[in-house]
């Protein structure tokens, strides 16, 4: 059972199975993802560094992508999917399905930048 499996295991089913719908989707795309809890949240690293988190709130999911740059670059798209965000930060509301393709894209994204590709 990794950090990650301990973790989940305390949140209420119905709100875990947005969380463990976006770590499966990571997983599909860096299935060597290592999973630790960093800041708290659950966090998967690719070469030692982090390029998701993910975390339970009050009202939302929070995910977090570990660079301003992808909220930038996919700011119109998340806008259009009425979704909140920071720079550092997005918010998928519990009634709100997990977008998959823009998180898929989000996290290429972010292995690239890992990668230096």
């Amino acid at each position: 059972m990794s950090v990650i499996d301990k973790y989940l295991a305390k949140i209420e089913p119905t709100k875990r199975a947005k969380l463990e719908e976006i770590r499966s989707i990571a997983k599909e795309l860096v299935p060597d993802a290592q999973e630790v809890i960093s800041y708290g949240m659950p966090t998967l690293k690719h070469q030692g560094k982090p390029f998701l988190g993910f975390n339970i709130h009050k009202n939302h999911i929070g995910v977090y992508p570990y660079g301003s740059e992808e909220i930038e670059l996919y700011k119109d798209k998340l806008i259009k999917l009425n979704l909140r965000f920071s720079s550092g930060a997005i918010r998928i509301p519990f009634t709100t399905p997990v977008p998959k393709d823009l998180l898929k894209s989000i996290i290429k994204h972010r292995i690239s930048r890992i990668s230096g590709k």
